[in-house]
């Protein structure tokens, strides 16, 4: 009877022994197998050209697009509330989930078109905020001329002024006091107003400033979760006095994610081409016509030489509606 149950405590002591091994085993093979992966890197993968990376996200087919297409007209409602708004010397900010592009344009064209509009792309990779401010003041002053009945001083001149003045200078014009019977305003359209080009406190402090002046109405979009940190309650209450609208669409980033980087892409040295091509697409098609017009008379003018210095010089960072 004792013998048996010697025999049984053996064996156990045998299973106990083998279970521990395997255990052990078990562990020494994992961290070796974790210590393998862990020893691989991105830059190992063969990387794609960006060209066809990027093509392949654009055919990747949208998904839900007649909901999406729904959800932003059903949108329309609001925009007399939104026109309003602007009218009392708020500001409209419009956030939610998916690009909130497509939905601004319909606004404009569709409730804005008594007025003149300015818009900036804040997506792009560089912005330059003088150049916007002076095409406002070029917009204000034309209507001020028309207004007057005063056409004494050329439109090119008015440029080159505007061209020498500060940014300081320019708000103080764009500030203008006009007579309170007087209904015109300049609109506009900031897409992505947290964009990387203009979150620093400078650019935001003079977008602020700009946003107080009398006669200008702003519209913005914000994508970024702590966009709010760029303002203080000053810039939020009493400078772009910001009206809150919760506006998912749903809708892809696509013009605004073509200027982030792709981690498997193979960038050439044709990458300032590519991104004049994504800058080109991601205008409206008037936009489009306008920049094709350039192109052929840059073209035209071409076989002049080189001793032709009157080139044509557009900004791909703000579109004008005039």
């Amino acid at each position: 009877m004792n013998v048996g149950v010697h025999e049984m405590t053996m064996e156990d002591e045998e299973d106990d022994f083998m279970l521990s091994r395997n255990y052990f085993l078990a562990k020494e093979i994992g961290s070796s197998s974790r210590k393998k992966s862990s020893q691989k890197h991105v830059v190992d993968i063969n990387h794609v050209d960006e060209q066809v990376l990027r093509k392949e996200v654009f055919d990747i087919p949208m998904k839900h697009e007649n909901e999406i297409q729904h959800l932003i007209k059903s949108y329309r409602n609001l925009y007399p509330k939104w026109l309003f708004k602007l009218r009392c010397g708020f500001g409209l900010l419009m956030y939610g989930f998916g690009s909130k592009k497509a939905l601004l344009e319909d606004f404009v064209s569709t409730s804005l078109t008594d007025f003149r509009v300015v818009v900036i792309n804040c997506y792009l990779p560089s912005n330059n905020l003088k150049q916007a401010l002076i095409t406002l003041a070029e917009v204000l002053s034309d209507q001020l001329k028309n207004e007057r009945k005063s056409s004494t001083r050329s439109k090119s001149n008015t440029e080159h002024t505007f061209s020498f003045l500060s940014i300081e200078d320019l708000l103080s014009f764009l500030n203008v006091q006009l007579p309170q019977d007087n209904n015109y305003f300049v609109f506009v359209i900031i897409h992505n107003i947290d964009g990387p080009s203009l979150r620093d406190p400078d650019s935001q402090q003079y977008l602020a400033q700009l946003a107080s002046c009398s006669r200008v109405r702003m519209v913005a979009s914000i994508d970024h979760v702590n966009a709010p940190l760029l303002w203080d309650k000053k810039m939020v209450h009493t400078q772009f006095k910001w009206s809150w609208h919760h506006v998912p669409t749903f809708a892809p980033y696509k013009a605004e994610g073509n200027f982030f980087p792709l981690i498997l892409a193979n960038y050439g040295n044709a990458q300032t081409t590519k991104t004049a091509l994504v800058v080109l697409q991601s205008l409206t098609p008037n936009a489009q016509s306008v920049f094709k017009i350039l192109a052929e008379h840059q073209l035209a003018n071409e076989k002049e030489g080189e001793s032709n210095h009157n080139t044509l010089v557009v900004s791909n960072t703000l579109v004008v509606r005039l």
